[in-house]
């Protein structure tokens, strides 16, 4: 998977350091959207498979993605700030995107990746549609709770080489994972806290 390997690795590091480089309202109840089977089987298991956990879908450091999401503004979707590189519909395809590259990389060598940058955010800067955000804020949390799966699988050695990888472990992919959420989160947080203010 080329947007994974090292080389390409540097490329979304180059990213994430420049910031002028350039998914109806979403509802969800209060209840996690993530399933709490995983946390379950991690507990008779061990540690390092629940702080990787934790990790991906908790809010420990930070607020967790489903919070961030929840009830998203519909004004706000579609608009920037003023000398910020991206709106918040660019943040949640970026991630969705990236986190579900990263999946199937981890599950399949079948997988072939989107060609790194262009194909890694969306074509416009607003949801073509309420239903096209939602699409996206589901299959977000989709993914997060596969890749939880995936780590909560004892059947899984953690720091195994990726049979079809070039080096990567599973543990390595959930915590790009974990690491490349946080970063653009933090971003949509920012974002519409400005747009929230004007």
């Amino acid at each position: 998977m080329e947007a994974l390997r090292q080389p390409e690795i540097v490329q979304i590091n180059k990213e994430g350091a420049n910031q002028n480089a350039s998914r109806s309202s979403f509802s969800m109840s209060g209840s996690s959207a993530i399933s709490p089977s995983s946390n379950i089987a991690m507990e008779k298991t061990d540690p390092v498979r629940q702080h990787v956990s934790n990790l991906l879908t908790k809010a420990e450091a930070h607020v967790d993605l489903q919070e961030a999401l929840k009830n998203f503004p519909k004004d706000l979707r579609g608009r920037k700030p003023e000398g910020g590189p991206h709106t918040p519909w660019q943040l949640l395809e970026h991630i969705r995107i990236a986190q579900w590259d990263i999946l199937e990389f981890s599950r399949s060598a079948k997988h072939k990746s989107p060609k790194w940058p262009d194909e890694y955010w969306p074509k416009t800067e607003a949801p073509p549609s309420d239903k096209a955000w939602d699409d996206s804020v589901k299959q977000v949390l989709a993914d997060l709770e596969a890749m939880n799966k995936l780590i909560a699988d004892p059947k899984h050695d953690l720091t195994a080489k990726i049979p079809h990888a070039d080096g990567q472990t599973l543990l390595r992919e959930a915590l790009l994972v974990a690491d490349h959420n946080a970063y653009h989160l933090g971003q949509l947080v920012m974002v519409r806290r400005i747009l929230e203010r004007k």
